[in-house]
């Protein structure tokens, strides 16, 4: 018994210093990952910006890859990248223990990460690099033929002061167009970047989902189809589409905004990461912005589709508006990463504005069901803590924020916009490639163009 007695004292003074040796083991592991998925952010990027872009690897290291994630921001450029041009992909080394992350090209999907720690795949030789897609010959909408935008001198100015920093310090305008009853009123591009040169949309692809969810004819109201949320007792299976698009499911996930770098950079699959979130509230109940609501919404339209239904969702709202420079971007699994990971141009995105201003309606044919955009664009409870209110899948803008009534605005990290003002008939896009901490004001920049008539 004494000796016993005698233990507690040695277990209680020998827990700190055992206790000491984990972080320590902890701190070396996180900067192991940060430099894998600072080594997958830098191919994918190069990747996309190289091969679906058609940019030089010099721009898109000044550009793409300045300003980022503050985690990975000084790491990147300590990395060494290998392009490939024959087999079209780019390869960063980040670890002797490990191979190299590698992104992969393909027509019609753009780039491909695979897992941290994926061995090289042996693959025949993929040809000649892609060209970069120019001008469609069909006239405006459909094409690129009939465009001469002549903005006023006050127009003109204001979109000038967008590329000079004027509606957010330090930001980074790398292409605008501005619509009005469907024409080109005004364009404007940095060096580098044009009419068919595309960028990653961030979050603008939510609001291309919530589009898909219409076309696809699947109801929101019901609860979404999720296989891995199938077996008996699992609350989450009362989780309906409309709560993953409107960001009120009620999961749980790990940082404000649900960062999803290991998805994103990191290479792991929609189907191993996002169905794996429990609940921390009622779903209907609470607002929370995250990139898993709307990884799960593409997730159950998977299921409920089928493989090839599901596939051909995103051409069947990019070939009609001819948004032929768009590319929607699928994890390693093929689930498609709608919540981000599309690339597109600033005209695209100015035509998928137009056909929202136009409720669904396209060159005369109607490819959303009727009162889709109502459904959007209408705010439910419950709401974010901020002035805007979200609909199913968009953010809601009026005079709160110095706009009309009933505008809205598909938005993006790094500064992606495409503001619907449908009182003015207008469709503002701004592209950006803004570091870390800037913000464009996208607002006050609509109100400046809105008064610029």
């Amino acid at each position: 018994m004494r000796t016993a007695i005698r233990l507690v004292p040695f277990l209680l003074l020998a827990a700190p210093a055992a206790a000491q040796s984990p972080p320590a083991v902890r701190a070396g592991d996180h900067q192991r990952y940060a430099r894998a998925i600072a080594a997958g952010y830098k191919a994918y990027f190069l990747c996309d910006g190289l091969f679906t872009a058609g940019r030089r690897e010099r721009q898109v290291e000044a550009l793409e890859l300045r300003g980022i994630y503050p985690e990975y921001d000084a790491i990147v450029p300590t990395l060494a990248a290998r392009v490939d041009r024959v087999g079209r992909g780019v390869s960063v080394s980040f670890d002797r223990a490990l191979p190299p992350r590698r992104a992969t090209w393909a027509a019609g999907a753009g780039c491909t990460l695979a897992p941290i720690g994926a061995e090289p795949v042996s693959r025949p030789p993929a040809g000649a690099a892609p060209r970069a897609l120019g001008p469609d010959p069909r006239r405006w909408p459909m094409g690129d033929a009939g465009i001469a935008p002549r903005p006023g001198a006050a127009l003109a100015g204001v979109v000038a002061r967008a590329f000079e920093g004027g509606f957010g310090h330090r930001t980074e305008t790398v292409g605008v167009v501005v619509l009005r009853d469907g024409k080109v009123v005004a364009e404007r591009y940095r060096d580098g970047f044009g009419p068919y040169v595309p960028n990653r949309t961030w979050s603008v692809a939510k609001s291309i989902t919530g589009t898909l969810v219409g076309l696809s004819g699947v109801d929101p109201s019901r609860p979404a189809a999720i296989p891995e949320w199938r077996r008996p007792g699992d609350p989450r299976a009362r989780v309906t589409l409309d709560q993953l698009l409107r960001m009120s499911s009620g999961l749980h996930s790990d940082t404000p905004g649900n960062r999803t770098d290991a998805l994103y950079f990191g290479g792991t699959a929609v189907t191993e990461q996002a169905t794996g979130w429990p609940l921390s509230s009622r779903p209907g109940t609470f607002f929370r912005y995250a990139n898993n609501d709307i990884l799960l919404a593409t997730r159950a339209l998977r299921a409920a589709l089928g493989e090839a239904r599901y596939r051909a969702l995103p051409g069947r709202l990019f070939a009609p508006l001819g948004m032929r420079h768009t590319v929607a971007e699928s994890d390693w699994q093929g689930n498609y990463l709608l919540s981000s990971a599309v690339w597109t141009t600033a005209r695209d995105l100015a035509r998928l504005g137009q056909f929202w201003l136009q409720d669904g309606m396209w060159q005369g044919r109607r490819l959303l069901p009727a009162g889709w955009m109502r459904y959007m664009t209408t705010a439910r409870a419950p709401q974010p803590e901020r002035d805007e209110g979200y609909g199913a899948s968009i953010w809601l803008f009026g005079p709160a924020q110095g706009l009309p009534a009933g505008s809205y605005s598909a938005q993006g990290n790094r500064g992606q916009y495409v503001m619907v003002v449908p009182s003015e008939r207008l469709v503002v896009v701004r592209r950006g490639e803004d570091p870390t901490g800037a913000r464009f004001d996208v607002a006050r920049f609509t109100a400046d163009v809105i008064a610029a008539r």
